[in-house]
């Protein structure tokens, strides 16, 4: 059995990751925002009352990371996986930033837009890490991984949109893999998954990939990881993307 924790676990592919990991028997920490509004999450809560716990997590508050973390040791010793699901994209309902599609435009950019994507988006991940790194050090051969995308390398972007989400996924890498180096000496392994284009409610109907595979190839990727692939940037089938 792992210890699991998982944050944006309210749906979308961080909601089919919990129910992955919960069906094959693991103890796990669904993190949202909101979870007593979150109805699959309270749903699989009363399929599996003695595996989920829900968790309340803003990432880009402190005070809300120190009572998440106060919740999650008093129910377990140890992590060996955390995954940094949460996220958000401007212009995307219940982002509750730039709403407006044509605030992502070259000419009508805003700072505060930039701020709080980049907080969500790579400051975030870096601090849920950092706030849980003492529980996973106490994991049987624990895992990070952090949900990054295609748009997040500089190699494969080539359109001029998505500018903070963007950005924000190439800091989130950056932050990520330096800390791969210093969790590295802990025999922690600390990855940045591109989950692919999935059909939900932030990738649109357009795509093809539904998010239980990919939840399933990441699930599968992160029980076979080996040290030396620590700091790397894989799809979620594994393959290399170029930073």
């Amino acid at each position: 059995m792992k210890r699991v924790l998982i944050t944006g676990a309210n749906r979308g592919l961080g909601l089919e990751l919990t129910r992955q990991y919960l069906e094959r028997g693991d103890q796990v920490f669904a993190a949202s925002r909101q979870p007593d509004s979150a109805a699959d999450l309270q749903s699989l809560q009363s399929q599996y009352p003695d595996q989920l716990t829900l968790l309340a997590l803003d990432v880009t508050s402190e005070d809300s990371l120190h009572a998440a973390h106060a919740a999650v040791a008093a129910k377990t010793e140890a992590l060996d996986i955390l995954v940094n699901n949460a996220g958000i994209l401007p212009g995307h309902p219940g982002a509750g930033v730039g709403d407006d599609p044509g605030t992502q435009r070259l000419g009508q950019l805003r700072y505060a837009d930039a701020m709080q994507v980049l907080a969500t988006n790579a400051v975030g991940p870096l601090l849920v890490t950092q706030q849980f790194l003492d529980l996973l050090r106490k994991g049987r051969k624990s895992r990070i991984v952090s949900i990054s995308t295609g748009l997040g390398s500089l190699t494969l972007k080539a359109s001029g949109s998505q500018y903070h989400y963007s950005a924000s996924k190439a800091a989130m890498n950056m932050y990520m893999r330096t800390l791969a180096a210093e969790a590295g000496h802990d025999d922690i392994v600390s990855i940045m998954v591109d989950p692919g284009w999935m059909r939900t409610d932030m990738g649109g109907t357009g795509a093809a990939l539904l998010p239980a595979d990919s939840a399933r190839g990441i699930i599968r990727l992160t029980d076979q990881l080996h040290a030396e692939e620590n700091g790397s940037f894989v799809t979620w089938q594994g393959k290399p993307v170029p930073w």
